[in-house]
């Protein structure tokens, strides 16, 4: 099929709604088997994304599936823990899956503070039935730079911020960070807002950081002025104390946005409750602008207008990316981007 294919153009092909299409390539909600399966062969027979998502198509259709089985650990590091509300939560159900049929099993290690400052693994880890690693919440470069002169196979789902300028010996995996973010800004700019500013700790992870490059080019492009005074990106752990961290700080801003744009949904949800503190209204007096599609966005009020990640989309992503270093461990280092969908939703309401 020529062109990019889309969801609707599989609703199309098969007589659904775009909705139930949706439903069915991302798992989610309520959906008659027989429908998700018709609507996966479908997509993957139009080349909709190259991927196959249902269990059942892809131990058909999976490429890497048609290769002998293999075995091994594929070892997870996390810098925290991961809940529910993290979109990597998610994506590992998918990874798990397809690399379990492979013959590799998952297993999860939380690295601490102890051992980034020692840099040493944590003591769980056993690096001699390893064939890859896998790295979510990993920012610390030094550390990760360690990781990757273990002579084991890495993938960073997301990275230090600093990997820029000092590239780390693994691939890299990320969403589109910037679509959304362009577009949010041209939308809002023909509404006539044009004082826009950015919340977050910038320098946190790669993801932030082209967040907030995503902020200033598309200010740039859409001939708004970049004002420092309207943003809070200042290095400040986004722990426990982020929430009145940034109500001190909108308490201390003598002149606030007529819109803010949030590193994350999280830093959204902080950012409401100082507004509201303080007696600011959002959208009346102020929009709001989140990243990842949490399920907190959705049931906050207002509801958080935010860019959607495809996490199982991701986790296929990664196992493709991991399978093929594996196999092929003299590829050139590779970046990785999926996309995003953009949400509006009321916290942006003119």
């Amino acid at each position: 099929m020529a062109g990019k294919v889309t969801l609707q153009d599989i609703a199309d092909a098969l007589g659904l709604s775009r909705n139930t299409v949706s439903k069915a390539i991302n798992n989610t909600g309520v959906l008659a088997e027989s429908t998700r399966q018709k609507v996966l062969e479908k997509a993957i027979e139009m080349g909709y994304k190259q991927f196959s998502y249902a269990n059942s198509v892809s131990e058909i259709k999976n490429p890497l599936i048609s290769k002998a089985k293999a075995s091994g650990e594929i070892a997870l590091l996390t810098g925290r823990f991961l809940n529910n509300s993290h979109f990597a939560s998610t994506m590992l159900d998918k990874f798990q899956h397809e690399v379990s049929l492979l013959g590799y099993s998952l297993t999860m290690h939380r690295v601490d503070a102890n051992n980034i400052t020692d840099l040493s693994l944590p003591i769980s880890f056993r690096p001699e039935n390893t064939k890859a690693i896998v790295c979510i919440e990993m920012f610390d470069h030094t550390y990760c730079e360690t990781l990757c002169n273990l002579n084991i196979p890495v993938l960073m789902i997301d990275a230090p911020v600093a990997s820029f300028w000092k590239p780390l010996n693994a691939d890299i995996l990320l969403m589109d960070n910037f679509s959304s973010i362009y577009t949010v800004v041209n939308d809002m700019s023909k509404k006539g807002i044009s004082k826009i500013g950015f919340v977050g700790q910038v320098t946190h992870c790669r993801s932030f950081y082209e967040r907030f490059m995503a902020f200033r080019e598309a200010l740039y492009i859409n001939n708004l002025a970049f004002e420092d005074k309207y943003c809070l990106s200042e290095v400040h752990p986004h722990d426990s104390d982020y929430r009145e961290y940034l109500y001190s700080a909108l308490e201390n801003m003598k002149e606030l946005p007529e819109m803010f744009i949030c590193a994350n949904d999280f830093v959204a949800l902080d950012l409401l409750y100082g507004l509201k503190k303080m007696g600011i209204e959002c959208p009346h007096d102020i929009k709001l602008f989140g990243f990842d599609d949490s399920p907190e966005s959705k049931i906050i009020t207002p509801s958080l207008s935010t860019s959607h990640i495809h996490s199982q989309i991701i986790g296929y992503s990664a196992a493709n990316l991991v399978m093929s270093r594996i196999e092929q461990p003299d590829l050139n280092y590779r970046i990785t981007y999926t996309e995003t969908d953009l949400i509006y939703r009321d916290s942006t309401l003119i």
